[in-house]
């Protein structure tokens, strides 16, 4: 059985939010959602939520998980938002919890601080089976672009994360902490390894050379003909050279801290501190 699926493209990220349904039924998935947030201000919003959040209800669905591909850089997460008006468990790769002992350390957080897992309410295991009402999903581990990034595969659909942008734009970086341009390329392998009509679903369009559409659907077949940085004959170290060497290149993602600390939370903002404001730290000449 394969699902019907619905992306809502956030433009201040270029991301992508997911609607995972039965072809037939009620039930559905919520996958990477977006909390907006003006850096400047330091203000989040819910703006993009809200569209996600008024699609399932005028469309009937019930939520049964809402799932995140991997700690994004780039953007927060409203999975808090959307559990609170929509229910669905919140679940993530078992690794998160690697993530969040190499954060913890970087960003020097406290004992309140829980690195165990637990702000999510699932933990996936690599090969680990789930259900969205009749449809029927496994789990792949699939790190490189972070230590715990996962591909959803449901039916004949995948969720990628950032390990595959559209063939002409390439792949994921790999520089942040604990990446591997290595790791990358055989979780690739794997994910293309995938029967060739496989829809694979994207969680960016950066746009390619001369493209003024952006895109976030693509499959197996597509990606190993015309990936850019690994279709089928780029060798594991031609790619590494590569990934490695375009890495140094790209800038620091503006909401990186930011992000790295509410995603890791599973999108829930630190605990309040005595003046009942949530604050967020930024490690100064650190990277």
């Amino acid at each position: 059985m394969n699902p019907k699926v619905t992306g809502f493209f956030h433009a201040p990220s270029e991301s992508i939010t997911y609607v995972v349904a039965e072809p037939e039924g009620a039930r559905c998935a919520i996958i990477d959602p977006v909390l907006d947030f003006d850096h400047g201000a330091a203000r989040t919003s819910t703006a993009a939520a809200d569209k996600v959040v008024g699609f399932v209800k005028r469309n009937g669905f019930r939520v049964e998980w809402i799932l995140e591909t991997h700690v994004h850089a780039d953007r927060l997460s409203a999975a808090p938002y959307i559990n609170e008006r929509l229910g669905g468990r919140i679940g993530i790769g078992e690794h998160i919890v690697n993530v969040q002992k190499t954060w913890k350390g970087t960003l020097n957080l406290g004992d309140e601080f829980k690195d165990d897992g637990s702000a999510f309410d699932h933990l996936f295991k690599e090969g680990e089976r789930f259900t969205i009402g009749a449809l029927a999903g496994e789990v792949l581990y699939t790190p490189g672009h972070t230590l715990a990034d996962v591909t959803y595969v449901i039916g004949d659909t995948a969720f990628i994360g950032d390990t595959l942008f559209m063939s002409d734009y390439g792949t994921a970086r790999a520089d942040f902490p604990g990446g591997d341009a290595r790791e990358l390329y055989h979780s690739i392998r794997r994910i293309l390894a995938l029967p060739p009509e496989t829809r694979l679903f994207l969680c960016h369009d950066y746009l390619g050379p001369g493209r003024a559409e952006h895109k976030w659907e693509t499959t197996v077949a597509e990606q190993r003909a015309h990936n850019v940085h690994v279709h089928d004959g780029v060798t594991e170290d031609a790619f590494v050279k590569l990934r490695t060497e375009r890495d140094k290149l790209l800038a620091t993602p503006p909401l990186l801290f930011a992000a790295v600390q509410v995603n890791m939370r599973a999108g829930r903002l630190p605990a309040p501190e005595a003046n009942g404001v949530s604050y967020l730290k930024i490690p100064v000449d650190l990277i």
